[in-house]
């Protein structure tokens, strides 16, 4: 069952120009009609480059940035549609850890007051002594010493703030974390044991969790489900096994194929799907399918005038594309040297 679930979201930004800022020239489309669903106590990866808009649509979904239209149905309710005192009621229950523990934590604030804050402004635990002890049990659960109430960002490492982060998320009881890179500012060894709390976390207290990354290794290991994004859009959307073995857009095995795999032999002759040119501006977003500038598997007849539907390929697989199916199994070809080697499937 759903807990969360996004229909067709957009979030259009305006540029402004003009000596008082006051005239519209056009925009800046970050989200461009995105709709996923994430399961009561699962765990949905959102992946893509940056700028693709993935960040956005998390901060959309927590009502930090205007929704344009869509909806963001949480628990029965609309969020999109909420405002006021009913919106402040649910956000209690959805909260965010942010990519950098160092510039989302105050420095001017000890830890007892960062995680006394969110309580405060939600009117839980009035009583100052239960909230300590409150407070105290967050830390014992994140494995931060309870002796670090007193003490400040800077005195801690950054695996440690990120810590204070889901804490700080943690102490409000919520029923969904939205975790915005939660380890993309961390060493290689810290990003293990934050990957492992938040999966013993969702074990232990039913956490369900939408996880924004980009790193492909992170996704896997802690997603159920993992969307991939592209320029405003998901472009493909499968169980975490199945895409990694199977996938099926080609932006897929283009992200697929820069993940380095240990074997060297198996790294020689496995896939290669080299992109050419930048990623287009959001502001000015091609026609069609959005990839098409970029795609090896480009047909010029449906790509650049119709953008493809999230279809159903297989069970619980979604793929915006025209030619998937005639790209399995091997009737389009690229159009250039792009794709050497064995497919990612005979190397997963």
């Amino acid at each position: 069952m759903s807990l969360l679930s996004v229909r067709d979201l957009k979030v259009h930004f305006p540029i402004k120009r003009g000596v008082l800022f006051d005239r519209t020239i056009g925009h800046v489309y970050a989200v461009d009609g995105v709709s996923l669903d994430v399961e009561r106590g699962g765990t949905y990866g959102l992946v893509g480059e940056s700028g693709c808009g993935k960040s956005t649509l998390g901060r959309a979904v927590l009502r930090l940035v205007d929704v344009t239209s869509g909806s963001v149905e949480f628990d029965g309710k609309d969020l999109a549609t909420l405002k006021g005192e009913p919106l402040r009621k649910e956000r209690s229950r959805l909260q965010m850890v942010f990519q950098d523990p160092m510039s989302s934590l105050d420095p001017r604030q000890n830890v007892e007051s960062i995680l006394s804050e969110g309580l405060a402004a939600h009117g839980m635990i009035g009583d100052r002594k239960a909230r300590r002890a409150h407070i105290q049990q967050t830390l014992d659960a994140v494995g931060l010493p309870r002796g670090a109430l007193s003490r400040y960002p800077h005195e801690f490492s950054g695996g440690q703030r990120q810590r204070i982060g889901i804490a700080r998320a943690l102490v409000l009881k919520p029923d969904v974390i939205i975790a915005d890179e939660p380890v993309s500012a961390l060493d290689v060894s810290v990003q293990a044991q934050v990957i492992n709390l938040l999966e013993e976390l969702q074990n232990d207290l039913g956490l369900t969790y939408l996880v924004i990354a980009h790193d492909l290794a992170v996704v896997r290991h802690i997603s159920d489900t993992i969307g991939v994004m592209y320029l405003g859009g998901i472009v493909e959307e499968a169980p975490s096994d199945v895409l990694y073995v199977s996938p099926r857009h080609p932006y897929t095995k283009a992200l697929m194929s820069a993940v380095p795999v240990p074997d060297p032999e198996v790294e020689d002759s496995r896939e290669r799907v080299l992109l050419k040119g930048d990623l287009p501006s959001p502001a000015n977003p091609p026609t069609g399918c959005r990839f098409h500038t970029r795609c090896p598997w480009r047909q010029e007849t449906r790509c650049d005038t119709e953008r493809p539907e999230l279809t159903l390929v297989g069970d619980g697989h979604k793929v915006a594309c025209h030619w998937a199916a005639e790209i399995e199994a091997g009737e389009i070809q690229p159009k250039s040297d792009a794709v050497v080697g064995a497919t990612t499937a005979e190397v997963a």
